[in-house]
């Protein structure tokens, strides 16, 4: 149904193939689609420290790395967490490090400015735990103000209270080589060598290296950490070698035979942490694989050398072949088929730390990255099985089986509370996000209402017969999620906006009836967040400050998550909603540009919440282009 502000059939036409045309242009020969995955500074940072311990600093282009830096400072002095934030402490202080081992002098305007910044927020003292622990490998920071973490851990027996299967992916990932790095408490001499007592507020001679306490049970761990250091210091760590020996042959046996570690470059710099700090040899073949796979995370342009914190080659193909399905493109295309092809050669059928707390399910899933065998992930996977159902391949038989291996690994994976979680299975004592290590808050992955909407989509979309359990858990855990407003929260997407859009593609679906009030209410509140020019935007300060929900400048693909979740709705979508999706499509229309591109600044991709943010730099291309194709069925049915 068209209303005197629909736009045209020959303006949805043209956009839908402007778009298409785009992103055909920029499929890869094998198949895949893969462009940048945005974070902040702080990971060419650490990288450039990298280098500098391991003496590879002269062969990588480090004064790009230097115009990178200082061409991200702000006018404020300080460096972002994520685009438009004010500038952020942590972050500055890593950059301003960089510079300094980079050559840049005390007095340096850039770094003068830094140093005001950073000073007026507290210094050095205030940072976060691994800012820290990076400034404490060049004797910057006193390893004394580092948490302990003892290496016996390592060893505890599976059905232990704690083990490091009980850590999220990411973090143990990270974690268990940081235990040989904190054992050992290295300090290196740079070239050149630099002090950052300047950084300190308070004068590095006040400092106090002992770790905060916050007057509440938590202060336990604070005391728990003293009995740690007091062991270290008299030499009485519980099998501290077998526990070092574990950690080490941990590290080597997951090492991708490309040389990544996780996947991330935070899992990918810490194993090559540790493998300095047990002197290894930076000639030995698996240091010159990893530092080789770190190569493969940077990007070098005639100006700039930058590194990003993951690839996204997986998920970039699965979502754009959605994309271009919804919109039209004949599911049998040329371009579809490679694309599939390529997704089917890419499924894991190796067991990875998943199966640790899932021993009954069995290897099927998909992996965000190129290589990443031991960490597939359950969102990956749903959109890989979405994505595979809706083309058509040569071999229709080999597909089918690939997606009911995937879905019987997915189902393995369903957690206690119903839900679905990224990479592992009932991944959820809270109380590591407590302990003074793991102040980013991101110590577990537990079952998030973004994940398991796109698991039941996937079950909808493609048909699925499942047990009924299975999906009355999962509708029940999502039932219980959604927040007073009518919205839900997004763990890996900013935010509300994000989380709503998913569970309505989900629940509109597989329970429209039963669940219509709920679909109404979200409905409802994505009408009252739209903005006046249209669009729909959420800073992702609303993860800090609730009351920013749905809040923030538009951008096109989380305009585009708002009409996705409308269209979504249907029946459900109430009378107010057709006036919304009209506004929303002329926001979509007038910001394209005219090779059939969307630009957007703002990051709308979620790593940690609060804590690290990403920008896919796809997202704004796919998403709207969804949308678009779904716009257009949505008006030949209405």
């Amino acid at each position: 149904m068209q209303t005197q502000t629909s736009p045209s059939t020959s303006q949805i036409d043209q956009a839908i193939a402007a778009s298409q045309n785009y992103l055909l242009s920029q499929q890869y020969p094998d198949g895949y689609w893969w462009v940048e995955l945005e974070s902040n500074v702080t990971m060419t940072a650490e990288v450039v420290l990298l280098h500098k311990l391991w003496g590879t600093d002269s062969s990588r282009p480090m004064a790009k790395a230097a115009h990178y830096l200082r061409s991200h400072q702000r006018d404020h002095g300080g460096w972002e967490l994520f685009y438009g934030d004010g500038g952020d402490l942590s972050t500055s202080v890593e950059a301003y490090m960089t510079l300094r081992l980079l050559g840049a002098e005390i007095e340096d305007p850039a770094l003068v400015k830094a140093r005001q910044f950073i000073l007026a927020r507290g210094g050095i003292s205030k940072t976060r735990i691994f800012t820290k622990l990076h400034l404490a490998l060049i004797g910057c920071y006193d390893w004394r103000g580092i948490p302990s973490l003892p290496p016996w851990v390592m060893l505890l027996p599976e059905g232990s209270p704690f083990t490091i299967y009980e850590m999220s992916s990411w973090a143990r990932s990270s974690t268990v080589p940081l235990l040989i790095v904190m054992d050992r408490k290295p300090i290196y001499i740079t070239d050149p060598a630099i002090t950052l007592d300047e950084l300190y507020a308070e004068g590095r001679e006040n400092v106090s290296w002992s770790l905060p306490r916050k007057g509440d049970w938590t202060d336990a761990f604070i005391a728990l950490d003293q009995v740690f250091k007091f062991c270290e210091q008299m030499d009485l760590v519980p099998l501290r070698e077998e526990g070092l020996k574990a950690a080490e042959k941990w590290v080597l046996e997951r090492q991708e035979a490309s040389g990544d570690w996780g996947g991330i470059i935070p899992a990918m710099l810490n194993s090559l942490l540790a493998l300095r700090a047990l002197n290894y040899g930076v000639d030995d073949p698996i240091v010159q694989r990893g530092l080789a796979s770190v190569d493969r995370f940077a990007i070098e342009t005639e100006t700039e050398y930058r590194v990003q914190p993951c690839i996204s080659p997986v998920w970039d193909t699965a979502l754009v072949m959605r994309a271009l399905v919804d919109s039209g493109l004949a599911p049998d295309h040329p371009a579809l088929v490679k694309a599939g092809e390529w997704l089917l050669s890419k499924q894991i059928l190796d067991y990875g730390d998943w199966a640790v707390k899932n021993p009954g399910g069995k290897p099927g899933a998909w992996a965000f990255e190129f290589e990443n065998r031991f960490y597939p992930d359950v969102d990956d996977t749903a959109v890989v099985v979405m994505a595979l159902d809706a083309v058509q391949l040569p071999d229709e038989a080999v597909k089918q089986k690939a997606i009911h291996r995937a879905v019987d690994w997915i189902v393995s994976m369903q957690c206690r509370p119903g839900g679905w979680a990224a990479f592992d299975i009932d991944n959820d004592q809270e109380w590591l996000n407590l302990v003074p290590y793991g102040d980013l808050k991101a110590m577990i992955d537990p079952n998030t209402a973004d994940v398991t909407a796109r698991v039941l989509e996937m079950v909808a979309r493609c048909d699925l017969t499942l047990e009924s359990d299975v999906i009355d858990k999962a509708l029940a855990y999502l039932r219980t999620e959604q927040e007073p407003e009518g919205c839900w929260f997004g763990r890996w997407g900013v935010n509300y906006i994000y989380g709503t859009s998913g569970v309505l593609a989900a629940l509109a679906l597989i329970a429209p009836r039963y669940d219509r009030w709920r679909i109404r209410r979200a409905v409802e509140w994505l009408e009252q967040c739209q903005n006046t020019d249209g669009g729909w935007g959420e800073t992702c300060w609303s993860y800090n400050d609730p009351s920013l929900k749905g809040k923030g400048n538009s951008t096109p693909s989380q305009t585009a998550w708002a009409l996705i979740g409308l269209f979504a709705a249907g029946d459900s979508m109430g009378e107010y909603a057709e006036a919304a999706i009209e506004r929303g499509m002329a926001y979509l229309l007038s910001h394209q540009q005219p090779e059939g591109t969307w630009n957007e600044d703002y990051f709308t991709g979620t790593g940690f919440p609060c804590h690290f943010y990403l920008k896919y730099h796809l997202y704004q291309q796919h998403f709207p282009l969804t949308a678009l194709g779904r716009y257009r069925r949505w008006q030949q049915t209405s």
